[in-house]
């Protein structure tokens, strides 16, 4: 069971400061963090351009929202998120926000490439990424990120989706973060993927502190309650749940035909199955968003939600979403229609809100 730090606390023990959103600990830790994080990949160009303009806008008001946790990853533009967020917070003071980001893409050269990146992110395609799961890799990633970060530290590293590396991530870049942890280098570090299963074996098998869950615990599906939440629940691994809206399919009132779920067109019976959650929705005054973001803070294992977003608009909704209170009788009823796990905790059964 993860303990919640008191929301006028510093996100490090004994940091100045405070923030207007809870906190809570990372297991095993002196890291704190936010109810809320703001993820950057959009800041690395995700589908189309962002302006440097946006990207301020974005930062500023996460910061103003009292958000102090923010994650990046080398994958995210090639590098661009990475630069941005690290200009971005070079005035904040240091000790009053926490930072993570990735391991297991180096990024090297590709002076013969053509066009755009490959990948979903529109950035030239003049460096490529290099799947990279050894000691040395996760060392060179993380001198790397930090000459692009400009930042002489960060306090999370997650293993990025190392689903075909087991062998490897397992046996040479878990002992590595395991010296880096335990020299002080980092304050944790865990896994980010878009599956529950390997994530519920690195919890088994690794000395992990934390999993960035994508898309696997959600309004929409809740397949991680049969393998990993219980079991981080049990070993004490902190969860932080990234992609609550499943690539867009929830984050609308209601999904047109051409929403996404997992990075591709969702299939019509699960579109089907959110207009019904959110008739649900409507007749209790709330928007499938609100609802999506309030349902997965419910579970105990769950430390905070990371989303993503492009603009100061776009944050200061998704804090407006974070602050809706949501009736206890629509978690009933989404029950008794079958469009909610009765194993998944709600925040009326009295788990954290």
């Amino acid at each position: 069971m993860v303990s919640r730090l008191d929301g006028d606390r510093g996100l490090h023990d004994g940091a100045p400061g405070g923030t207007s959103l809870p906190v809570t600990s990372i297991p095993h830790s002196g890291i704190g963090l936010t109810q809320l994080g703001l993820g950057t990949a959009q800041f690395g160009n995700l589908y189309r351009e962002t302006t440097e303009e946006e990207a301020a806008g974005a930062l500023d008001a996460a910061w103003d929202a009292g958000i102090r946790y923010f994650d990046t990853a080398p994958h995210y533009g090639l590098g661009l998120s990475e630069r941005r967020l690290g200009r971005l917070l070079r005035t904040r003071p240091r000790d009053e926000y926490v930072l993570s980001t990735k391991v297991g893409r180096l990024l090297v050269p590709s002076p013969d490439g053509v066009g755009k990146d490959s990948e979903g992110f529109d950035v030239p395609a003049t460096t490529r990424r290099v799947r990279d799961y050894s000691r040395d890799g996760v060392l060179r990633s993380l001198n790397e990120s930090l000459r692009r970060l400009e930042l002489d530290r960060v306090d999370i590293l997650y293993l990025h989706d190392p689903d075909d590396y087991w062998e490897q991530a397992s046996s040479e870049a878990v002992p590595a973060l395991i010296e880096l942890r335990d020299q002080g280098v980092i304050g944790a570090f865990g896994v980010g993927m878009n599956q529950s299963e390997m994530p519920a074996r690195f919890v088994r098998e690794c000395d992990i502190d934390l999993v960035m869950l994508a898309g696997r615990y959600t309004l929409a599906e809740q397949g991680a309650l049969d393998d990993l939440l219980p079991l981080a629940e049990e070993r004490g691994v902190g969860i932080v749940i990234a992609g609550v809206y499943n690539s867009g399919l929830l984050a609308q009132d209601r999904p047109s035909a051409r929403a996404k779920y997992d990075y591709e067109t969702a299939p019509g019976d699960l579109v089907a199955r959110v207009h019904r959650i959110a008739d649900v929705c409507e007749r209790y005054g709330v928007t499938v968003p609100d609802v999506a973001l309030s349902f997965v803070r419910a579970h105990p294992a769950v430390l905070t939600t990371v989303v993503g977003a492009r603009t100061g608009a776009q944050v200061e909704s998704n804090v407006a979403r974070a602050r809706v209170e949501v009736p206890g009788a629509l978690w009933e009823e989404l029950r008794a229609a079958g469009l909610l796990s009765r194993d998944a905790p709600v925040p009326t059964d009295g788990a954290r809100d």
